[in-house]
């Protein structure tokens, strides 16, 4: 079901993209509303590493961002999977790692030209080897821009949330209040290279969720770039699995991927 899911995600977001114009356009994580023009923008990027020999393994990574901004809207969306998979030397196949994670935000400004801004939240997370079937997380607040020069610019965001989630364990469904905090970091370093880092919390009684993702992105042309990424999911509160297992609270991810960027007109 999830496999279905994910396709349709995928399938919805590329196949109007595939069909409007596409003109090149250097990667893009945050665009600056002050040059905004109102056109969707997306990034597709996909890892893949194989191993054979003396170890049997796989991985592979597919990461999705479509992003529009205009004078008083900024639109993004996001999903991500990452899955590695391993051969035993007794012939068994172990998944090592196999997470979904989607989400789309908008935000809009208080007034033309206003760096404030206020902003809605939705992410669903699905890691097979976490103490959760699936997390889910709404939230509302402001948030606001910083631009220390035309090559730095960061985005602040606070606001109260609700996060729910299934675990695995009891196969209860719980649900409770929470904060949100987030901050993005863009950081043009040259013409062809940029650093991005997010780093995300939902506050809980519960449970506390962070998530960072940090990107160095080096293009190869207008149309292709090489990004190496490092993303960290944080559960404060893990639980003991059926078969005795105690997932980390802690997951890093380690991604060398393959970008291809691209806009397409559309006024929608």
């Amino acid at each position: 079901m999830r496999k279905t899911l994910l396709s349709a995600v995928v399938l919805g977001l590329l196949t109007p993209a595939a069909s409007a114009t596409t003109f090149m356009f250097d990667d893009i994580q945050d665009i600056d509303p002050e040059n905004a023009d109102s056109s969707w923008r997306a990034t597709a990027e996909v890892g893949l590493l194989m191993r054979t020999g003396n170890t049997e393994s796989q991985s592979w990574k597919g990461k999705l961002n479509l992003e529009r901004d205009s004078m008083m809207w900024r639109h993004r969306g996001e999903v991500d999977y990452y899955q590695q998979k391993r051969e035993t030397f007794e012939g068994d196949n172990v998944t090592e790692a196999d997470r979904l994670f989607m989400s789309a935000q908008s935000n809009r400004r208080f007034e033309e030209g206003s760096a404030s801004s206020f902003f809605g939240y939705l992410s669903y997370e699905d890691d097979r080897l976490s103490s959760y079937e699936y997390q889910t997380t709404v939230a509302a607040g402001y948030g606001t821009r910083y631009v220390h020069n035309p090559d730095i610019y960061a985005d602040f965001e606070v606001g109260p949330g609700y996060s729910w989630d299934r675990r695995r364990d009891t196969n209860e469904t719980e649900g409770e209040l929470t904060v949100r905090l987030a901050a993005a970091l863009n950081w043009d370093l040259s013409e062809t290279a940029r650093f991005t880092q997010t780093v995300s919390t939902e506050l809980g009684d519960e449970n506390t969720r962070s998530r960072s993702v940090s990107a160095l992105t080096s293009n190869i042309n207008s149309r292709l770039a090489i990004r190496v990424s490092l993303t960290l999911t944080h559960n404060s509160t893990v639980y003991e699995q059926a078969d005795g297992r105690v997932p980390e609270k802690l997951d890093t991810e380690t991604a060398a991927t393959l970008v291809y960027t691209f806009l397409t007109v559309g006024n929608c």
